[in-house]
């Protein structure tokens, strides 16, 4: 910029002879002009690289917005790959007798602490194995959404519902990237070793924190990834370290565990913006030693 100044003081008065008053005149001009462009290109304001790359550095973590992520089917997240659905042709899988011996499903049910005429969800409810146990402990006042993706599974549950008279059950056929859940209703949301199977995890987490009440709570069951001894699929586990990754990136906070399960992790997990204290989970290899030494592993 300065030297332009000086080209366009140049021309001004080479071409005809000025006498010297003039020509000091010309030059004092010229030297303002100058000091003039050099103030106006040091005054000029440099956009922090801060900000974007703050904003870009949320967007790759899946941090929760105001609107929701676009997103593509994945095959893997934050490191993890994502395992394929169960089928509706394995639901008797789901209400085997033995399940509660394997799992302590009893006890899990207990740690939901659920009460009458609260607002829950169970997300990817399958044929309802936890569905129907639910809507009876929040009773007629309550209301129970049995989410799932499958018109077979939700076919089944209902005919299982109709069979013990419960018509607190709201049946929802969901997609993979939205469970059809209303804004700021509920008190609980239940996930079954499902969360692992979501093809859209970024926007399916980000539709439960807005169906969350500011202390509704998601309550995530998962296999243990870091137990070899789970007789279940490596890719139908995960490590707890994956999953608190996963959360915190997505707008959660831990705010209660349970880790006496001989096969599974127990984690409620509630919105950043929560009342609700925040903890810190318990290592996973300290659970395990602990479950060892009292024996209680595989019960």
């Amino acid at each position: 910029m300065m030297i332009s100044f000086r080209s366009r003081s140049v021309r001004w008065y080479s071409g005809t002879p000025v006498d010297g008053r003039a020509r000091l005149l010309v030059s004092v001009l010229g030297l303002l002009l100058t000091l003039v462009g050099a103030a106006e290109g040091i005054a000029q304001p440099v956009a922090s690289p801060s900000e974007p790359a703050a904003e870009e550095a949320a967007k790759e973590a899946g941090s929760a917005s105001q609107s929701k992520p676009v997103e593509e089917p994945r095959n893997s997240y934050l490191g993890r790959v994502v395992a394929k659905p169960m089928s509706h042709l394995g639901a008797p899988w789901l209400i085997r007798p033995e399940r509660d011996e394997e799992e302590n499903a009893s006890v899990s049910f207990q740690q939901l602490k659920l009460t009458d005429g609260m607002v829950v969800c169970d997300l990817g409810c399958g044929n309802g194995y936890w569905t129907l146990p639910m809507a009876r402990k929040v009773g007629e006042d309550g209301r129970v959404y049995a989410v799932d993706i499958q018109r077979e599974m939700l076919q089944k549950l209902r005919q299982r519902a109709d069979r013990y008279n419960l018509k607190n059950i709201q049946p929802v056929l969901g997609t993979v990237d939205d469970p059809k859940l209303p804004e700021d209703t509920l008190d609980l949301l239940l996930m079954v070793d499902v969360y692992h199977e979501f093809s859209h995890p970024q926007s399916m987490l980000w539709e439960i924190r807005r169906a969350l009440k500011p202390t509704g709570v998601i309550a995530l069951l998962e296999y243990r990834e870091e137990d070899p001894t789970v007789p279940i699929k490596p890719l139908h586990k995960m490590s707890k370290r994956q999953i608190m990754k996963e959360y915190q990136a997505n707008g959660f906070k831990l705010v209660r565990e349970y880790n006496e399960l001989p096969w599974q992790h127990l984690m409620f997990f509630a919105r950043d913006d929560s009342p609700l204290e925040e903890i810190q989970p318990e290592p996973t290899d300290e659970v395990l030693q602990r479950l060892d030494d009292g024996s209680n592993r595989g019960r």
